[in-house]
């Protein structure tokens, strides 16, 4: 069973179950004993998980009025493990603050606010409670070529789009190296990126985790740990 190793963050439980629901072994990293080297020598693949704000001055700008920072020292521990990571070519799979931090490593950029800095921009949370962690917020449109494309077969059934939920206020910017984009909202918001060189390094910015008991998503995973397993 291919071990997944899971960057620490605040709501954990989703994306260990979706790891489980797709045949994976989910392991939770610590900051203090699981030294990045020892991460990527040791798991099949690295899951970049959601939170907080990447640092803005690591991809040289000064904080957004908005800025909300993550748990101290997370994000220099999740950039050292995905060089570990991109080193070795472990297969990584990155979700929302995780596709951002991931754009970040390869020297990409981000929007810091998309309400105050994107015109026109949908609604990238849903402001109006209750709602759910999977209640659906807007489309998205997928290159057809792409690997996203391809794992989300089932899903998309001969379409280019799909729904997704949503919740977050930033966005990738400037591209990172090697990195291309696979699919955008509406409103340009780039929604998905991948490295096509690469086993799996894959990016999304809504959360296909909080899918798991109804599995939308699933297939997500199932590549993922798929490519973990080789």
């Amino acid at each position: 069973m291919a071990v997944i190793a899971i960057a620490p963050c605040s709501k954990l439980p989703d994306y260990e179950e979706s790891v489980r629901r797709a045949g994976g072994a989910p392991r939770v990293l610590h900051y203090a004993t699981d030294s990045p080297a020892d991460v990527v020598r040791g798991v099949g693949g690295l899951l970049l998980a959601g939170g907080n704000d990447v640092l803005p001055s690591i991809y040289g700008e000064a904080a957004h009025q908005t800025f909300e920072a993550a748990e101290a020292g997370r994000d220099e521990y999740e950039l050292e493990l995905v060089r570990r990571a991109r080193d070795a070519d472990l297969p990584v799979f990155a979700i929302c603050r995780g596709i951002q931090l991931l754009n970040v490593a390869h020297g990409g950029t981000l929007i810091q606010d998309i309400p105050s800095q994107l015109t026109g921009a949908l609604e990238h949370r849903l402001a109006v409670p209750p709602h759910q962690p999977f209640d659906l917020a807007h489309e998205i449109w997928i290159e057809k070529d792409s690997r996203l494309a391809k794992v989300l077969g089932e899903r998309l059934e001969g379409s280019d789009s799909c729904e997704v939920n949503s919740r977050h206020h930033q966005a990738l910017k400037t591209l990172g190296e090697g990195l291309v984009t696979t699919a955008t909202a509406p409103d340009g918001v780039i929604e998905a990126v991948e490295d096509p060189t690469r086993r799996f390094w894959l990016g999304v910015q809504w959360h296909p985790e909080n899918f798991w008991r109804t599995g939308e998503f699933r297939s997500l995973f199932e590549a993922f740990i798929t490519a973990a397993r080789r």
